[in-house]
């Protein structure tokens, strides 16, 4: 099933919101096109998502590189992961309203909550790809900045890993190592779903849902540095 294109009205709608008028209107259409769509490889997002992480990277590690001058490595890099991750992402998604805008199959747009959260966050990496396509690095940059630069002064902005964060809490507090297994995996393969549960003797176990194993690991560990009051929430969850 190939979903409809976007209409000329909606490309209005979106280039003002993105606050970049494109001159090759491809790039924007393949950047909010899923590969449930049914269309060929080289029409949807995929390969636009792999070029537009390594343009995000770039442009947020120069930013926490100006804006943290005495900051180490170690806190740089941190920072970094938060801020690329899918939930960062998704967010700028949301405030841009692409939901009403991304092409999907009838299977991804029966899609809510943390799923769907990665579609969204990888549309966003796809749509700074096809702005620096289309325009190049500064343009890219100046968008990224937009909606990166008030997130990486966050004051949770240098939390640490949760899993490494959690594993120190647990041996000091009991002795003990954090236990992990996968409850379900689930899914298409373009955008699969894992369960993963956390262990620690002695507190109530704890569930992350994520698009990878590791990344419900860290969602399982997070929610247990939480509730156990080791990381404060961040304000508005």
């Amino acid at each position: 099933m190939k979903a409809k294109a976007l209409s000329a009205e909606d490309r209005g709608q979106l280039e003002k919101a993105i606050g970049h008028e494109f001159v090759d209107k491809q790039w924007l259409d393949r950047a909010l096109t899923h590969a449930s769509t049914g269309t060929a490889k080289n029409a949807n997002y995929e390969r636009l998502e792999f070029l537009g992480d390594r343009v995000l990277g770039l442009c947020v590690a120069e930013l926490l590189f100006r804006t943290f001058k005495a900051a180490e490595e170690g806190e740089l890099s941190v920072r970094l992961n938060q801020l690329v991750s899918a939930d960062s992402c998704a967010a700028v998604a949301d405030e841009l309203e692409l939901h009403r805008f991304i092409r999907t199959g009838a299977d991804v747009k029966k899609l809510t909550g943390k799923r769907m959260m990665n579609v969204r966050a990888d549309v966003v990496e796809s749509l700074i790809a096809a702005i620096y396509l289309d325009a190049g690095l500064e343009v890219a940059r100046a968008f990224i900045l937009k909606h990166w630069e008030g997130r990486a002064t966050r004051a949770d902005g240098a939390r640490r890993d949760a899993k490494t964060e959690l594993q120190e809490w647990a041996h000091a507090k009991f002795g003990l190592t954090p236990a992990y297994r996968v409850d379900d995996r689930s899914g298409p393969d373009h955008d699969p779903r894992f369960t993963v549960t956390v262990d620690v003797q002695g507190v109530s176990p704890e569930t992350g849902i994520d698009r990878s194993k590791r990344a419900a690991e860290q969602v399982a560990a997070t929610k247990m540095l939480e509730r156990e009051g080791v990381w404060q929430k961040p304000a508005g969850q």
